[in-house]
């Protein structure tokens, strides 16, 4: 979900639900070359004993402190016998995820620790492609924010640490409207005020790609709707909830409240929008912040932030960040276990938030140089406390095809809100086959 620079604070995109093909004897090679040695059982009762040098595996360090290898550097100045690499992907969301998946499918051990964006997680704990985190692998969660905990829980288990999150914000014109609208009904009535400048008032991101999903389910969560039940599997989006959330967005772009350009907007587009003065409201992530804030934004000192509005006061901002798993072919899976712990320490959750990648320990966002820092933080704080993850599902790639896909139709008016809820349900019902 992502940013700052777009991916910055790892809002990372789900990826397009194609896998890479890989052929046979590849895949024979690859795993008499690099699995593990281990024979019997499940992979994940294997080397859970195991202690030595690990590999640390994530997308491109972007951020401008290189807080990730500021974070392995932390852990390996104190453990010489159990250095960690970092193994640097791309900074494409469909590379990181297709090169995970050819490394778990062919169960190779040398990707120990892997991070996970949020949607990801619940898929590969469904395949057994990552360590649960409970009885001896069990980790302490309780100085952690409860959301990107629950974003790295599958079936009631833990799956992963959470690394960092993120949260939408509603970026706003202070100088048009000083104190930002709480709820969808009095952002929209404020909306004349933005016809009177001749910009737009709102825009998100509504292009149809996982920014789509993103906007849809934020709304439709904020108006008690949701997409699939706790199995992850069952949909549940056909709901009046669901209906009326939708129905807010799509009511708007229809009245022009939603600038008609906006229907291309990914995060760029957006954010440039709001910096060039053409809108007074915009949701976007927190890395925005910078971008509208710079000098070479025409809203500099003009704009604030505030949690996204809901039905009746906060709304439900998707959740975004990192999960850091273990993998299940891992040959050091004790002190992969350690690095986990450490990642959610205070000291490590430092380096993150100094990083702007949005901390999991809440006492980051009561930090008074922090939020000198990165004013957003205490919006941002109350928008991932009443984040939602986005849908728990093994087949997240397709339930988000069918979210962004029916939004679109409906957003251009090529479906009625009532089939896109009813194409929605129906998707989400076949994600699985």
């Amino acid at each position: 979900m992502a940013v700052k620079k777009v991916s910055s604070l790892r809002t990372s995109l789900v990826p397009k639900a194609v896998f890479a093909a890989v052929s046979v004897a590849l895949l024979t090679a690859t795993f008499t070359s690099s699995c593990s040695s281990d024979s019997g059982g499940s992979p994940t009762s294997q080397n859970l004993s195991g202690r030595g040098p690990i590999t640390y595996v994530e997308g491109k360090d972007t951020t401008e402190t290189g807080a990730v290898k500021q974070l392995i550097e932390r852990w390996n100045a104190s453990h010489p016998d159990e250095q960690v690499t970092f193994k640097e992907q791309s900074n494409d969301a469909s590379q990181q995820y297709d090169d995970l998946v050819e490394h778990m499918r062919s169960k190779q051990s040398t990707y120990d620790v892997v991070a996970l964006d949020v949607p990801w997680t619940a898929e590969f704990a469904a395949k057994g492609w990552i360590q649960p985190l409970k009885d001896s692998f069990a980790i302490d969660t309780s100085a952690l924010l409860s959301p990107p905990v629950a974003s790295a829980t599958y079936n009631n288990t833990l799956y992963a640490a959470p690394r960092n999150t993120n949260g939408g914000l509603l970026f706003y014109r202070k100088d048009l409207v000083p104190n930002p609208p709480k709820t969808w009904s009095e952002l929209i009535s404020q909306c004349p005020v933005a016809k009177a400048q001749n910009i737009g008032c709102y825009a998100g991101q509504f292009a149809p790609y996982e920014g789509l999903t993103v906007n849809a389910a934020e709304v439709i969560n904020a108006y008690g709707g949701s997409f699939v039940g706790a199995d992850g599997k069952t949909p549940t989006v056909n709901s009046p909830q669901a209906r009326a959330g939708l129905k807010v967005l799509v009511d708007a772009y229809k009245d022009g409240n939603i600038p008609q350009e906006a229907i291309t907007f990914k995060e760029p587009e957006s954010s440039n929008a709001f910096a060039q003065g053409k809108l007074m409201f915009l949701r976007s992530w927190p890395s925005t912040y910078g971008d509208v804030g710079g000098d070479a934004s025409s809203v500099k000192d003009k704009f604030g932030v505030a949690p996204l509005p809901g039905e009746n006061g906060v709304g439900a901002s998707t959740l975004g960040g990192y999960n850091a798993a273990i993998s299940s072919y891992s040959k050091n899976k004790a002190t992969a276990l350690d690095f986990l712990r450490f990642l959610i320490s205070e000291d490590a959750q430092h380096i993150v938030a100094s990083g702007a990648l949005p901390s999991v320990r809440a006492s980051m966002y009561d930090d008074p140089a922090l939020i000198a820092k990165m004013p957003y933080l205490p919006a941002l704080k109350d928008s991932i406390a009443s984040a939602v993850p986005r849908p728990v599902t093994p087949f997240y790639p397709a339930v988000s095809k069918a979210i962004q896909d029916n939004a679109y139709a409906a957003l251009k008016q090529n479906k009625s809100v009532d089939d896109a809820i009813i194409g929605m349900q129906k998707g989400i019902e076949t994600a699985g086959s």
